[in-house]
């Protein structure tokens, strides 16, 4: 107790400069031990031993782990088991392994909380039965006073919120129970809220302000492809108000519950009750555990069925190429297609897959898990669930109904409960951004590749069309190489470093651009946006968090081209940001350490050629310049300090465009739900990027 005692202040002072503990920084950590953990292992099973220096270990496990694909040594030299981990690491390292284990985590949080739920439910209904309790605890008591303290809050808060323009005054926190209170105390409250909504005082006077007429305050912030803001009624809303019981969860609201609702843009619904609240709640459950099944059993089948397709047309067509390099030809298919399917560009053979450039079901069949596993993962997973949708309609009976309602309120809400998967006009938007930059990648690598004796002298006209394709589909994201990057044009190359550092924005802009807390998730205040005012203006803010800061916002038209703009350009001055610093930093102190190659061969170390490969390896994509003398990427050629200084790039990289802290999809059910849902919409006063 006394060494506990003498740790309590320089633990309370390190938590000051500690990152907040969210989302994204769980999900270093899940990285960073997983690579530390595999990199001894992978280390300590080299034959012979110590045959793979350690640098090189940390970089192959940290290159698997990111799916950036580029590697130090060639694989072909590693041994069975060897390769079997980095199969393993880019399975675990996949995003849509990721999200998949989100949705199970919040599926258990959920399962929790309407246990809860249903147990406050059976207490009313004994309470009503024998009577309330003539004097309550002293816990009951406590969480009595807490209630009445928060209600006073809400009350004082909405007055402000309509009879001010101006969010200019920092607003007091809500009271609400911390993650240290025993689970009685949690319990209790929840009992004494679903009192306060039963006995009618839940909020009401925010609803009821945009009921008379008066202008919400939140600004007009349309994004890509999303509709016009303004609170509207809908469909989920309908069938809260209904009363409908739901079978699974037991959980009914009657007609005296009823608060006037509305949802706003995203599927961020305002104004619901304490019932309200949890009834949507259990919608959103159902098509959590919808997911919960159809998110693994996309990511199984897709890999299991590429790998056997793959592997059985290696082992057919070319087994002699698989067995130069002293491989099993069913192996390489294999490891090719999970490769492929997770967007890593990792392969077993040391020439990729220039030994394949004429294997045209191989070619596309790679081509179509690229797809599958990236791009257009959102596109596909919506197109499953519209399927569904369409089948499971045609069905009677009320299990089919349920059902039915279920993949509706997905396609409806569809970022309330997943990250990856979008509402409908912004997934035609992401299908449109992916067919356009393919397109862009084909169509160059044909044309500029004209005259080029390189390309045409080694391929013909129709094997190039098809290698073109899937060179297209693999810069952006895949990894892979069908050509000698070398061998192509400069022109070509720097386009393929403009397509890799870009690979992310079209799925980062549409997740940001749907997230149910959409201005909060960008750094966005809440205020009013005075009728027909064009001009924009900038502040900034002190946030409620110390050490925080909030960001610049601007004022909106409400005008759908204008706001499209503005959010595409504040996302990409924002996605510069926080990208180029990181290369310009990268390139410049591994062209420290390697200046002296530069010296010696300019024309193999040029400047040109790092940052090609930095980009790559932030990128996570895997494509490389090489080396003539050798198969490996040209980071092999590298010094210790460069080779490690690219794999923090790397994490760095597999790290861009993730949700933050403020993001529906991977947020836990719990107290401060209301909060979370009417701070975007003004009630709270201004608010900047939070972490929870």
């Amino acid at each position: 107790m006394v060494i506990l005692g003498m740790l309590k202040r320089p633990m309370r002072y390190a938590r000051i400069w500690l990152p907040p503990l969210n989302f994204i920084t769980i999900h270093y950590l899940y990285f960073l031990a997983t690579c530390t953990l595999a990199t001894l292992i992978f280390w300590g099973s080299s034959t012979p031993a110590r045959s793979v220096s350690v640098v090189d270990s940390i970089f192959l496990v940290t290159s698997a782990m990111t799916l950036a694909g580029l590697n130090t040594v060639n694989l072909s030299t590693l041994n069975t088991f060897q390769q079997f981990m980095l199969f393993f690491l880019i399975i675990i390292g996949s995003a849509i392994f990721v999200s998949a284990f989100i949705v199970h985590i919040r599926r258990s949080a959920f399962e929790k909380k309407f246990k809860v739920i249903t147990r406050a439910q059976r207490d009313r209904s004994r309470e009503r039965r024998i009577g309330p309790p003539n004097v309550l605890s002293g816990l009951e008591q406590q969480n009595e006073q807490q209630t009445q303290v928060t209600n006073q809050h809400n009350d004082v808060t909405s007055e402000r919120s309509r009879d001010s323009d101006v969010f200019d005054e920092k607003p007091m926190p809500a009271t609400h129970l911390t993650f240290e209170e025993s689970r009685h105390d949690r319990e209790a409250s929840r009992m004494a809220s679903y009192s306060r909504a039963r006995s009618g005082s839940s909020r009401r006077s925010f609803v009821s302000s945009l009921q008379r007429g008066r202008r919400p305050s939140f600004m007009s912030f349309e994004g890509v492809g999303v509709q016009a803001s303004g609170l509207t009624r809908s469909p989920t809303i309908a069938r809260l108000e209904a009363g409908e019981t739901m079978p699974d969860l037991g959980i009914a609201v009657s007609k005296d519950d009823q608060t006037p609702a509305a949802r706003n843009r995203n599927s961020q619904f305002t104004g619901l009750s304490a019932l309200e609240r949890e009834r949507l709640g259990g919608h959103e459950y159902r098509a959590i555990c919808l997911l919960s099944w159809l998110v693994p059993a996309y990511f199984i089948l897709w890999q299991l069925l590429g790998a056997l397709g793959c592997a059985a047309w290696v082992a057919i067509n070319r087994p002699e190429t698989a067995r130069s390099n002293g491989l099993n030809p069913w192996w390489v298919g294999a490891f090719n297609a999970i490769s492929a399917f997770n967007n890593s560009g990792m392969s077993l053979l040391d020439a990729n897959m220039t030994a394949f450039q004429t294997g045209y079901h191989l070619l596309i069949t790679m081509s179509l898990l690229i797809l599958a596993g990236n791009t257009c993962y959102p596109v596909f997973l919506r197109l499953i669930v519209w399927t569904m949708l369409k089948l499971v309609s045609r069905l009677e009976g009320e299990a089919w109904h349920y059902r039915a309602e279920t993949l509706q309120f997905l396609l409806d809400h569809p970022r309330r409960c997943y990250t990856n998967l979008f509402p409908s006009q912004h997934t035609w938007w992401l299908l449109l951004s992916v067919v356009t930059l393919n397109g862009i990648d084909w169509a160059a690598f044909e044309i500029l590749n004209i005259g080029n004796n390189q390309i045409t002298d080694a391929l013909p006209v129709n094997v190039r069309v098809i290698d073109g394709l899937f060179q297209a589909f693999a810069v952006r994201s895949g990894g892979f190489y069908v050509v000698i990057i070398p061998t192509v044009r400069i022109s070509l190359q720097v386009l393929y470093v403009i397509m890799m550092y870009i690979s992310v924005y079209p799925v980062v802009i549409t997740m940001r651009n749907s997230n149910v807390y959409e201005e909060r998730s960008l750094g966005i205040y809440a205020e009013n946006d005075p009728e027909g005012s064009p001009e924009e203006h900038e502040k900034t803010q002190s946030s409620s968090h110390p050490g925080l800061l909030r960001r610049a916002t601007s004022r909106m038209t409400s005008k759908p081209q204008q706001s499209n703009a503005l959010f595409i350009r504040h996302q990409l001055r924002a996605q510069l940001a926080h990208d180029l610093w990181i290369i310009a930093v990268a390139l410049f102190l591994i062209m420290i350490i390697e200046g002296h190659k530069f010296a010696e061969n300019p024309a193999v170390y040029s400047v040109f050629n790092f940052l090609f490969e930095i980009v790559s390896g932030y990128g996570c994509v895997g494509i490389s310049t090489g080396v003539p003398w050798d198969a490996y990427s040209f980071c092999g050629s590298w010094q210790t300090g460069s080779k490690l200084i690219l794999c923090v790039v790397m994490l760095r990289g597999r790290h861009r465009g993730l949700p933050v802290a403020i993001d529906r999809a991977v947020l836990l059910p719990g107290e401060d739900d209301e909060v979370h849902d009417t701070q975007d919409t003004g009630t709270e006063g201004a608010f900047g990027e939070q972490s929870r």
